[in-house]
């Protein structure tokens, strides 16, 4: 999972600092999740989904499919 959060953030061409100030948190934090150091809490990866418009579980490997499910009504 750790590598693939880095590697959507290289993606989108943005730095640590970018990410962690749209996620509404510290760069250092961030930089945790991308080593590994730190579990990711729901909260940020619901947050990461959406910014990437991708399924949680793109970001945690359950799956290899980049799209988002559907979303029912909400």
């Amino acid at each position: 999972m750790y590598p693939k959060i880095r590697e959507l953030r290289e993606d989108n061409d943005l730095t640590q600092s970018e990410l962690s100030k749209i996620l509404g948190m510290s760069q250092t934090g961030y930089s945790k999740y991308e080593t590994g150091e730190n579990d990711i809490p729901t909260n940020i990866l619901i947050a990461m989904a959406k910014y990437y418009q991708t399924s949680v579980d793109y970001l945690l490997g359950l799956t290899p499919v980049k799209c988002p499910y559907p979303r029912g009504q909400e």
